[in-house]
């Protein structure tokens, strides 16, 4: 799957960590240098930063929502935003009038916001999908829409 920015690539560098670490988005590491280590939480505060940037939102925002977030709440945000991915291939049939069915796929956006592509069409293609999954969330991380 393509992120929307560049900066929401599935395995963050070690620069990466660094970098969200030295902007609050992440807590510090235990130790420091070649001796920091990272517990469960990092794990949950990485996972968090990573699903809201590839749902198109900034690093000022996430940090925002990251403040005073507890480990619980954030096992609960990432567990609501992957349940929404792992069932994307649900298929859902729907009879017509004539008595032909079409069967329809789900595919996750942002929270709230899903596709519905039936089978049949061109527009059901893997890469299909993921470029309009892609497209409408760097329109979800636009100024100019509210």
């Amino acid at each position: 799957m393509r992120p929307t920015n560049a900066s929401a690539r599935a395995a963050p560098s070690a620069r990466s960590v660094r970098f969200y670490v030295a902007n609050g988005l992440l807590d510090r590491p235990d130790g420091t240098g070649t001796a920091a280590t990272y517990n469960y939480r990092h794990l949950l505060q990485l996972l968090s930063i990573k699903i809201r940037q590839r749902e198109g939102q900034s690093l000022e925002k996430i940090k925002e929502e990251m403040q005073d977030v507890t480990g619980d709440a954030l096992e609960r945000r990432i567990a609501s935003s992957l349940a929404a991915a792992l069932t994307s291939g649900a298929d859902t049939t729907v009879e017509r009038e004539d008595g032909h069915t079409w069967n329809w796929r789900r595919a996750p956006v942002a929270d709230g916001i899903e596709l519905h592509i039936r089978e049949d069409s061109p527009a059901s293609h893997e890469d299909a999908v993921i470029a309009m999954r892609e497209a409408v969330r760097a329109a979800l991380g636009r100024a100019d829409i509210r």
